[in-house]
C-alpha cells in the first residue's frame, strides 16, 4: 500500500475559479485536486484531498494526518494569519508539512504577512498558483524518502 499525503485546504478555497480571479486565477479546487492526484500517483503516494471552511474540522484532519499520513500539504487560507489551533495541531502531528498559498502573500495586505503555520512547517511555497501544490508534493516526497 502506498504511503499517503494529506492535502488540506481552508476557508473559501471551495470558491476558487470564481473568487477574485485576478488574485487566485480561474483554476478550480477540483482542477487542483486532479492535478495533485496525478502528481501523487507519479510520485507513488496516495492523496487524501479535503477542503473545509471550519477551523475545527481542519484541526481534526491534521490530527488524522498525524496518525495516518507520511506528510501534509496545507493551504490554511485565512486561518494562516489567525489560528493558533492549526499551529498546535501541525506541531503535534509531527509529520513533514508544507504550507502552500496560491498568491504571494507578501505582496498583499500587511496582515497577510504573518503566518502561525510557517513556524511549524518544513517549508512555505507561495505565489506560484496551483503549481505550488506540485512543488509541495515534490518537496514532501524528498523529505519522506530521506
Amino acid at each position: 500500500m502506498p504511503a499517503s499525503i494529506f492535502i488540506l485546504n481552508g476557508p473559501n478555497l471551495n470558491r476558487l475559479g470564481t473568487r477574485e480571479p485576478e488574485t487566485y486565477g480561474r483554476t478550480t479546487l477540483a482542477d487542483i485536486e486532479a492535478q495533485c492526484r496525478a502528481t501523487g500517483q507519479r510520485l507513488g503516494f496516495d492523496i487524501v484531498f479535503r477542503q473545509s471552511n471550519a477551523e475545527g474540522t481542519l484541526v481534526d484532519w491534521i490530527q488524522e494526518a498525524g496518525d495516518e499520513a507520511q506528510g501534509l500539504v496545507i493551504n490554511p487560507a485565512a486561518y494562516t494569519h489567525t489560528s493558533v489551533a492549526i499551529h498546535d495541531a501541525i506541531r503535534t502531528a509531527a509529520i513533514p508539512t508544507v504550507e502552500v498559498h496560491l498568491s504571494n502573500v507578501f505582496s498583499r495586505e500587511p496582515f497577510r504577512h504573518h503566518s502561525y503555520v510557517s513556524p511549524v512547517a518544513a517549508g512555505v511555497i507561495c505565489g506560484f498558483g496551483a503549481k505550488g501544490y506540485d512543488l509541495a508534493l515534490e518537496a514532501l516526497a524528498g523529505m519522506v524518502r530521506a
